[in-house]
């Protein structure tokens, strides 16, 4: 379902996007060698719990949430949910979490990070699917606020 979710969200959009599969792209590093890029290239998706909303922010795959950037700029502690939470608001599961075809709409926030490269290699909806999108398009897609939390 989750899969069918984030093509269901292209084909909304009129974009052409194959949804690639592979054995297991559950964490940056597997994900990174099953696709022959480098870890900064996977864009990971990640949700919090920012005061009483749910936000998501996508970063290149070799960075870390710096906290105290977090909370300068949403005036809250990071605060992540366990993953039957997640899986409850986004329809993904953990490792296949993604901007697109959310079950709930949430703003999504796309880290700097991610601005070093082309193009980036995002989940689709499952551990084993992911996308290659220019970065540019992303945004676009995802109407993403560009934010600078990676530490």
């Amino acid at each position: 379902m989750s899969v069918e979710a984030v093509k269901w969200f292209f084909q909304e959009r009129g974009k052409n996007v194959p949804i690639l599969k592979f054995d297991d792209t559950s964490t940056v590093a597997k994900a990174a060698e099953s696709l022959g890029v480098t870890a900064g290239e996977i864009a990971k998706s990640l949700l919090f719990q920012v005061k009483e909303e749910y936000i998501m922010v996508v970063m290149a795959g070799d960075k870390r949430l710096n906290n105290h950037k977090f909370k300068d700029y949403f005036q809250a502690k990071a605060k992540m949910l366990d993953p039957s939470k997640v899986a409850s608001i986004t329809g993904h599961p953990v490792g296949g979490v993604c901007p697109f075809g959310l079950k709930t709409p949430v703003p999504v926030y796309l880290d700097k990070s991610l601005q070093a490269y082309v193009r980036v290699f995002p989940a689709a909806g499952a551990p084993d699917a992911a996308v290659s999108l220019p970065v540019p398009e992303l945004a676009e897609l995802t109407q993403g606020i560009w934010v600078d939390l990676a530490g």
